[in-house]
């Protein structure tokens, strides 16, 4: 086949058939039609029913031609016009088409299988020259010998002559292979020789091409070659091309030369030299086919088969099963037999495939057919566990013994494991078998464990230093295999184990030894015959049905691995690559240039001063360094160290090898930085970001995808680094973390400093222990990232990552922010009051501010309201501490509240209110929305508080003091919500409460320092009485200020006593008296829950003095009340009280003498006068405890609340 030229795929178009014309009376299911695929012929032979199918896949013959009957006597020694002159009825290679006497070529399977790689793993169970199959079959009827090499791929087996004869006279000169002439001396029939072939032989040959040129044309005239449009059959549906047969996947490579190269196999053996290749599928056997016989046919016989007999020779079993199967496999209906007698035409007969088996002198069983061919698959399947393996199926002449060797094994015994020819294209076929599974868009990740397999066995067969790029490439796909993109659905990411259809065995383990039949024993064969893998002992054993079940296991070896967690999964990612890189540098000639580094040494840390290094202005430098070198990628500047050749397959492949590296990083660094694990994750996004590097100095031009990706890798390092500097505690485990390396990581870096020195990111990934520093680096990474986005117009392309950019630069720059106000807020606290504010505190203040303005800005540019509410919010609270800043030197006596202050204070309250803006509405974020009104209200609060303390009389009249005092107050109020329930109400009630008391006080005191207009004052007097009233109820409300409780209600004594002294009827003062009294009796409250807070301490003292047999100092309180304040206002309370009832028990009297007092007077003045002795009597006894002096009080208010209680009802 010589001139058969690369074949032309042909789908699924069927040649099963002819077109045109079919007798009526031939069974259906032998017709075919050229547009559709023939889907099956059942034959029904003699009772015994043959299910058989046929499809053409591709064939390059010309539409069949009518065969021209010759006529009687017509002598076929003579040669025809026409003899051995191309001719287009015999396809493009007619001159060589000799019927079915071609010779098969050693790697004529695999030449089927490049074309149709497809088939090959999966659907197919064999692939093989139609010759071969055939003798297989026929082994039980046959006494000749069978040499046949046997190659699992996947489920599929590949069947290939193997000519040992003429293996071993090529091979003569060179030496090689003298161990397997050994071992064949051991096992062959001594009494098979190759023969020579007789005069007989090329005889029958002559008279047969001679009897199929005369059959094309009676005239004996030959015809023009038809157009190629004409030798090829269209399909519209067709999914092969002509590149299928080449590395496909990944993208960049191609067929290494070395395939082609390999003197074992020659392009002449690797290709696809029938003339049709047939799907053909015999009962539950499916098999791809190369056949090239010739088929005839038109006019009454639409598909003939034509066979030369000699009259003289009846037809045995072995040419009728020869006869059969060829018209089966082609699905041709009828053969046609032209007998001759010593060369001269006698007669013609015309038989039907169907009758082929039951022919006189040829009968046979097509059941026991089908049983020799199942029972055969399942004893090579069985068998032929080990892909990759060569097996040689081994049948001496004339013997009934078939054995099984694997010559892989035996080869590896040599010296040298790849003197076997098949090795090359067997991994050849492993490899593109795999490239296929992968390359098909809708495949199922079921297959990866096939893909796994069939991979790991290419790389198993392949020596490293002759084939770099197929190793580099089937490593590089091996890592594929992992999806490092999905790192969340670990569970359902790859559902596969042992069970998995695809699943086959890929490991060294035997299988057993024998099945339930004892087929496979080889205990009781010779010595010599120990290195056999199975025996069939005797071929008629062939025949018996399911003698041979096929016994191999699906096994859970090459099911694809389930990686638990993510960095399992990138392990093995990582080791992968690490072989591939190994692969591409071994092949680069020029290593002797570079300098010698071992990979078990670590690369050394770079390590400087940080006075030098580490500050915000050398980050400034780098990064300018960096944005350059960013702006330089669509320039061809790139160039490898280690003399790589820019679109060589080593360049290629390493940039494919290192950008998976870095993306296998950035997993493990992201899982890394989700345990919380901050130093391994700073370490594994410094490899990925080196990794990038090495990919920036190689590659002449970066895709936006890798933009994308810097992008990521740049954003979580500026994440990695902020966690560095929030947790500062655990630095020391960081640094430890950080500084491990593994032998793989090294050995990767190790091929990586031979592109780049990996440099660029440093200023990135580098460990600092200064938390400034951390700081402003993980905002250089997110500008970075940013710059990126916005120079390589990647924005509109991600607005998601944008915005995830812009979130973080701004979150940074309140980190960054909030860190120089807490800075300054330190220095301030730090320097002695009489100082005015030092420069150190003004930068720090700029700093801080520059920082929240930035990140209010990155906030405001993607409408996030809420957190720039919140930047806002920090900004009023730098104001704070900047008007905290510019408090007046010298002590506080001479202190006013200055203009700075207000100032800032004002400003202050300016940034809050643009919060409240921003946000708009309390539904935006409640929490937010209550935290800036309650910020707002502390600085007005603040605010007037410090004016009303520390009153500007120098600068501002009394009035306008208060004026705004007050104002600021009611403010104050404004923001202050104390009736939403939340965890602030509290605070928020005592802040009312406070306001309202000040706002009393400052009212009150007014009313004591102004003379004259009397309106004003009258003004004043309803104001404080307003605001005590709604101090005591606020206060009343807390069930922890009992001090600040009894403080107003003195304060309101003060008031009534102040009233008092302005009045001059007896009447209006008792009325303000009892009204005095009365505000007194309201305090039982504050000094009941002042008794329980003294007595609940009193009693946990006692406890720790009793278990502990330890004095507690009486003044050791781990109590909230003040008990100096308590004091304090015990004792103003009792003079207050003293006070009362005196100036009460005097009016009485007066009252009395004068006109006679009343019933309830008289009760009156009794009790005052009682409560009062009593009284005296605890305040002249200075041994009471302050308990004891509580418990008096609340006796005696209890006595005066009886006493008015009992009045009321008597006058009711």
């Amino acid at each position: 086949m010589e001139g058969a030229g690369d074949p032309l795929p042909q789908g699924a178009g069927a040649e099963a058939g002819p077109s045109g014309g079919g007798d009526a009376g031939r069974p259906a299911q032998l017709k075919a039609d050229p547009e559709e695929p023939k889907q099956g012929s059942m034959l029904f032979l003699g009772g015994n029913e043959v299910k058989s199918r046929a499809v053409v896949k591709y064939s390059s013959a010309p539409p069949q031609a009518a065969f021209a009957r010759l006529q009687e006597k017509t002598d076929l020694k003579l040669p025809p016009a026409n003899w051995l002159r191309e001719n287009a009825k015999l396809g493009p290679a007619g001159t060589t088409i000799l019927g079915n006497s071609k010779k098969s070529k050693p790697f004529s399977s695999f030449g089927m299988a490049y074309d149709f790689i497809d088939s090959v793993g999966n659907d197919v169970d064999v692939v093989s020259d139609s010759e071969n199959i055939k003798k297989l079959l026929k082994i039980p009827y046959s006494k000749s010998h069978v040499s046949m090499a046997v190659h699992r791929i996947g489920r599929t087996l590949l069947l290939d002559e193997l000519d040992i004869q003429e293996l071993f006279m090529r091979s003569s000169q060179t030496g090689d292979w003298t161990w397997l002439k050994e071992f064949y001396q051991r096992l062959i029939d001594q009494k098979w020789q190759r023969k020579k072939k007789s005069k007989e032989h090329w005889y029958q040959k002559a008279i047969l091409s001679k009897f199929l040129y005369y059959s094309i044309n009676g005239d004996g005239t030959a015809e023009p070659v038809p157009s190629a449009a004409a030798q090829r059959h269209e399909d519209p549906a067709s999914d092969e091309s002509d590149e299928a047969g080449r590395v496909a996947w990944p993208a960049p490579f191609e067929m290494p030369s070395s395939v082609s190269e390999d003197p074992g196999s020659s392009n002449q053996g690797l290709k696809n030299d029938f003339v049709r290749n047939i799907l053909w599928t015999f009962e539950d056997i499916h098999m791809l086919v190369g056949s090239n016989m010739p088929i005839f046919g038109g006019g009454r016989y639409p598909a003939v088969s034509l066979r030369l007999r000699d009259n003289n020779k009846p037809i045995n079993v072995l040419t009728g099963i020869d006869y059969w199967l060829d018209n089966l496999i082609c699905n041709v209906p009828e053969l046609v037999m032209c007998f001759h007698v010593n060369g001269i035409v006698q007669k013609y007969e015309m038989i039907k495939t169907e009758d082929i088996p039951n022919l006189e002198n040829s009968n046979f069983s097509t059941k026991v057919i089908k049983d020799i061919a199942q029972n055969i698959l399942s004893f090579l399947k069985s068998n032929c566990t080990k892909e990759g393996h060569t097996y040689w199926l081994f049948k001496a002449s004339g013997s009934d013994i078939v054995k099984l060797y694997d010559l892989t094994t035996l080869c590896e015994e040599t010296e040298d494991k790849y003197q076997n020819p098949f090795t090359m294209p067997v991994a050849i076929l492993l490899y593109k078998v795999a490239c296929n599974m992968m390359m098909k868009k809708t495949q199922n990740k079921k297959h990866y464990g096939t893909i796994r397999t069939l991979l790991l066995n290419c790389v198993k067969l392949l020596d490293k230093a002759r084939h770099p790029q197929i190793i580099a490439s089937a490593n590089y796909m091996l890592s594929e295999l992992f999806q490092l993109d999905e790192p969340k659905k670990e569970g359902a990411e790859f559902p596969l184990n042992g069970n998995s259809d695809e699943s086959y065995s890929e490991e060294e383990e035997e299988m057993p030894d024998s099945d339930e039949n004892g087929s496979y024993s080889t205990s009781s064969d010779p010595p010599d015959d120990n290195k056999a893998v199975a025996v069939i002992k005797s071929v008629g054993e062939l025949s018996v049905p399911e003698k041979y079940k096929s016994i191999h296991q699906i096994r859970p070896s090459c099911a694809f691995p389930i990686c638990h967690d993510t960095e399992e999964r990138c392990r093995l990612v990582l080791s992968y690559v690490l072989e591939g890189l190994k692969s591409v540098d071994s092949s680069i000639k020029k290593d002797g240039d570079l300098p010698a580094a071992n990979p078990n040494t670590p690369i050394p840390l770079k390590f400087e001063d940080e006075s030098t290094s580490s500050g915000p202005e050398s980050l400034e430098k780098q990064m300018a360094l960096f944005l350059d070198k960013m702006g330089l990628f669509q320039k061809d500047e790139h160039s490898s160290q280690s003399g790589m050749i820019p679109g060589s397959w080593q360049y290629n492949m390493k940039l494919q090898l290192i950008l998976k590296s870095s993306k296998a990083y950035y997993v493990l660094s992201d899982a890394a930085m989700s345990l919380q694990k901050y130093g391994r994750a700073l370490r594994y996004i410094k490899l990925a970001l080196q990794c990038h590097d090495t990919y920036c100095c190689l590659c002449t031009n970066m895709p936006a995808e890798l933009l994308l990706f810097l992008c990521q890798c740049l954003t979580l390092c500026g994440d990695i680094q902020l966690m560095l500097a929030q947790n500062a505690n655990n630095r020391a485990a960081y640094l430890e973390e950080y500084n491990y390396q593994t032998k793989e990581d090294q050995e990767i870096l190790h091929s990586l400093h031979r592109e780049s020195n990996c440099q660029v990111f440093a200023w990135a990934t580098d460990l600092s222990t200064d938390l400034e520093c951390q700081l402003s680096v993980s905002c250089k990474c997110y500008e970075a990232a940013n710059e990126i986005l916005l120079f390589s117009n990647l924005k509109k392309q991600n607005p998601e990552q944008h915005i995830q950019v812009l979130k973080r630069m701004g979150n940074i720059r309140n980190e960054i922010g909030v860190f120089y106000m807490n800075q300054a807020a330190a220095v301030q606290t730090e320097r002695v009051v009489s100082k005015s504010v030092s420069a150190t505190e003004q930068q720090l203040w700029k700093k801080s501010f520059s920082c929240f303005e930035k990140g209010i800005h990155n906030f405001d540019s993607i409408d996030d309201a809420t957190n720039a509410a919140l930047l806002l919010c920090n900004t009023g609270r730098l104001m704070r501490i900047c008007a905290q800043a510019h408090c007046a030197a010298g002590g506080d006596f001479k202190r006013e509240f200055s203009p700075e202050e207000a100032l800032y204070y004002n400003k202050a309250i300016d940034y809050y209110l643009k919060a409240l803006r921003s946000l708009g509405k309390r539904e935006m974020h409640p929490a937010v929305w209550d935290s800036v009104n309650w910020e707002l209200s502390t600085t007005y609060f603040t605010m007037a508080t410090l004016q009303q303390d520390y009153a500007p009389l120098s600068r501002k009249a009394q009035e306008q003091i208060e004026k705004e005092v007050s104002e600021a107050m009611m403010k104050s109020l404004k923001y202050c919500d104390v009736d939403t329930e939340s965890a602030r109400q509290p605070l928020c009630q005592y802040r009312a409460a406070t306001i309202h008391h000040r706002l009393a006080s400052m009212y009150h005191s007014c009313l004591r320092n102004q003379v004259g207009d009397e309106h004003l004052r009258k003004q004043h007097r309803v104001l404080a009485d307003l605001h005590y009233s709604k101090a005591v109820k606020l206060f009343q409300l807390l069930k922890d200020a009992p001090c600040e409780f009894l403080r107003v209600q003195l304060e309101r004594v003060a008031f009534a006593e102040f009233q008092m002294a302005s009045q001059n009827s007896s009447a209006g003062k008792l009325k303000t008296l009892s009204g005095a009294l009365d505000i007194l009796k309201k305090t039982q409250c504050a000094f009941q829950l002042i008794r329980k807070e003294l007595s609940a301490e009193y009693e946990q003292i006692n406890e720790d003095v009793k278990s502990r047999d330890v004095k507690i100092p009486p003044n050791d309180s781990s109590s909230n009340l003040n008990k100096d304040e308590v004091i304090k206002l015990l004792s103003i309370f009792e003079s207050r009280l003293s006070f009362l009832l005196l100036q009460s028990i005097k009016l009485l009297t007066s009252t009395k003498k004068k006109i006679g007092g009343s019933n309830e007077e008289e009760e009156v003045l009794k009790t005052n006068k009682q409560v009062y002795s009593l009284l005296l009597r605890a305040t002249a006894n200075k041994s009471l405890t302050l308990l004891a002096r509580i418990e008096v009080i609340l006796n005696l208010l209890e006595q005066l609340t009886q006493h008015s209680d009992a009045d009321k009802t008597g006058i009711r």
